[in-house]
């Protein structure tokens, strides 16, 4: 069972990078048709289903909320041990990169992953300018953040 939850996880990030990927290089298109990039959107992905259920238009209120994430982290989390409580992944881009200082490790975020799995703490993934992944420990509410995006309800 456990091996089961760590791959609908790692099914959730592959499938949020490949997304990821997908929208850079459509942005990197439709730049060169247009003087505007649009905006990537913030997303949800359901673990269980392995898809995305939501796409929202990335406003200023969501910028906020990730950048005070950024702004709340309190170090690097343990490995993630999943199991059926974590059924949503959010994905918010940002519009301009953030730095983020963890210990003496210093870090520039382009986008971040939130885990908000039943009974455990809050946890965010964010990736380095290499690609590196990186588990933090934050303690900023995300209430607002889940009554906005409205999953779960």
């Amino acid at each position: 069972m456990k091996f089961r939850s760590h791959c609908r996880i790692a099914a959730a990030v592959a499938f949020l990078l490949m997304t990821l990927a997908f929208a850079s290089s459509a942005a990197a298109y439709a730049s060169t048709e247009k003087a505007q990039t649009p905006q990537q959107p913030v997303q949800v992905f359901d673990v269980k289903a392995e898809k995305v259920v939501k796409t929202i238009d990335n406003d200023k209120q969501f910028q906020k909320f990730a950048r005070g994430w950024l702004k709340s982290v309190t170090g690097f989390a343990p490995q993630l041990k999943s199991d059926d409580s974590c059924l949503y992944v959010y994905r918010v881009p940002l519009l301009k990169p953030a730095k983020v200082k963890v210990d003496q490790t210093e870090l520039v975020v382009k986008e971040v992953f939130l885990f908000n799995c039943a009974g455990k703490p809050p946890l965010l993934l964010v990736f380095d300018e290499q690609r590196r992944p990186y588990l933090l420990l934050f303690n900023a509410d995300t209430k607002p953040f889940v009554k906005k995006v409205g999953i779960p309800s």
